[in-house]
């Protein structure tokens, strides 16, 4: 098991240590992890957690390997073919406004491996600066492999400095493989694009599920692009959003079939106050034997449903808080 850090300590089972200089991030770093990685100690296998712009520790494993790229900021992350049940974390944290990188992480999924990838990003912003995070993540998903992919990206601070993320997932799916994706962003990012794309051979399938919430005047654009090219290929794409106050959203998604393939893509999104909201799907089926839908759905919380809550005690704050928690999960 190989080690590259930058004084990066634990204290053990008992969390992150509390104070910078003992654990080399200060606590505002360690709430981001928790946050989007669910991380209080350190994590057992494969790692990479980057911080201010540089790796603060790495860790390989004995089935998955992470090199630090030469030419570029970003990390290759290789998992040796019918590698089962391992789950390696890929977090980023900012903490210093007017931070801005563009970041590869190149992911190599050997045939007939099972992984779990915890990935995200988190920006506390307390300066007057944007603190931007740009990253490509590319999927090279080999016969037979199964890849959970999870993305949680979070922005907080007290600062008047832009927390901005631009998060790009390219994926390539062999035959027979399997990949699912969880993104999620509900709090405090103030401007993104998202982009998602994915070709699919022979029987391999691509599953989204995308969860947005945005508010004040935040700014968020989701785009996905399936490309269903080999015979029984699959995909199910689903974006549920909220969009409060002055906010904006544009949800695109394309599904192009071009062979006898399977696809889906829903976009259902709750609008209050100000906000503006776009929903914009496409598909496209080359082929007879492609049988691809798309559906859309764009509407404010019904009055009922707030009424009924309010009769069991809450007010009407907390009711629709807890309708939107409902429609989010």
């Amino acid at each position: 098991m190989g080690q590259e850090h930058l004084s990066f300590n634990l204290t053990g089972t008992s969390g992150f240590a509390a104070q910078q200089t003992q654990s080399g991030m200060d606590q505002a770093q360690q709430h981001l992890l928790q946050e989007i990685a669910g991380l209080n100690v350190m994590p057992e296998g494969a790692f990479n957690i980057r911080a201010n712009g540089a790796t603060a520790q790495r860790q390989s494993s004995e089935h998955v390997k992470i090199v630090g790229k030469t030419d570029v900021q970003g990390i290759d992350i290789y998992v040796a073919p019918g590698t089962k049940d391992e789950t390696v974390y890929i977090p980023v944290v900012m903490s210093q406004s007017g931070i801005q990188e563009l970041v590869y992480n190149d992911f190599h999924i050997g045939a007939d491996a099972d992984v779990t990838i915890i990935a995200g990003c988190g920006i506390d912003n307390c300066g007057h600066e944007d603190s931007q995070h740009d990253g490509i993540h590319s999927f090279f998903i080999e016969k037979g492999a199964r890849v959970k992919y999870v993305e949680k990206h979070y922005g907080c601070g007290a600062g008047d400095g832009g927390r901005i993320m631009n998060p790009q997932t390219i994926v390539e799916i062999g035959e027979d493989g399997y990949m699912e994706m969880e993104s999620v962003q509900i709090k405090g990012i103030d401007s993104t694009n998202r982009v998602t794309k994915a070709t699919l051979q022979k029987n391999a399938t691509f599953v989204v599920t995308e969860r947005l919430m945005t508010h004040g005047r935040q700014n968020a654009i989701s785009e996905f692009e399936v490309k269903l090219e080999g015979e029984g290929s699959g995909t199910h794409v689903v974006s549920r959003a909220v969009a409060k106050e002055q906010s904006t959203q544009t949800f695109i998604s394309r599904v192009y079939g071009d062979a006898p393939c399977n696809g889906h893509t829903e976009c259902d999104a709750i609008i209050m106050d100000d906000a503006k909201i776009s929903a914009i799907p496409e598909i496209k089926a080359d082929c007879p034997d492609a049988s691809l839908i798309h559906e859309a759905a764009i509407g404010k919380i019904v009055g009922d449903q707030i009424i009924k809550l309010m009769t069991l005690g809450l007010t009407a704050a907390e009711a629709e808080e807890q309708i939107i928690e409902g429609f989010l999960k």
